[in-house]
């Protein structure tokens, strides 16, 4: 559960960046937004955008959230109703401009833009940070101990790109 306060930290952390670079990147398919993980384990969420057999987005449910489960051998798995309902479950809301406002339903602090690309037409999800748009990759949540309902969350980290200049950042946020 991504409870978290914002605060920019721009010091590294190696032992974090071990644990990740030991994780399995998921292969990118044509649909997939971003992707989650977590320092409990290797399985990881993966946000793909959810379109109908006429390649619209599904207004009711624009993205899908699903599980690929590296420990037990890469399979892919939905969320079950607790962790839909109360941990990684996308709360959207169709603004406007046709531009989806997206946050996540255990964390509402923090939202994300699911819009098409001007660069390239395709829907991409973006965050902000410091006025500017970024590209959302993929997100890390970093967990010490706590319970099943209540983890204790060390930081979410945020990773993007400039999607224009190809600038990567690092965004976290400390409990």
């Amino acid at each position: 559960m991504l409870i978290v306060a914002a605060m920019v930290l721009h010091s590294s952390n190696t032992s974090a960046a071990a644990v990740l670079d030991s994780f399995p990147v998921p292969k990118t398919g044509p649909k997939q937004l971003f992707y989650l993980q977590r320092s409990t384990n290797s399985n990881t969420i993966i946000c793909d955008l959810n379109i109908d057999a006429k390649g619209q987005v599904v207004k009711d449910n624009p993205v899908h959230v699903y599980w690929i489960r590296y420990d037990e051998g890469g399979e892919k798995k939905e969320l079950s109703y607790i962790q839909q309902t109360f941990a990684y479950g996308i709360k959207h809301e169709l603004m406007s401009s046709g531009i989806y406002k997206l946050h996540f339903v255990s964390y509402k602090k923090q939202v994300f833009y699911l819009k098409r690309s001007l660069k390239d037409n395709q829907y991409k999800v973006y965050f902000i940070l410091n006025n500017k748009e970024y590209l959302l990759q993929k997100l890390f949540v970093k967990i010490e101990g706590g319970t099943f309902w209540v983890p204790n969350v060390i930081y979410m980290e945020l990773n993007g790109k400039d999607e224009y200049g190809g600038t990567t950042i690092s965004y976290k946020f400390k409990p």
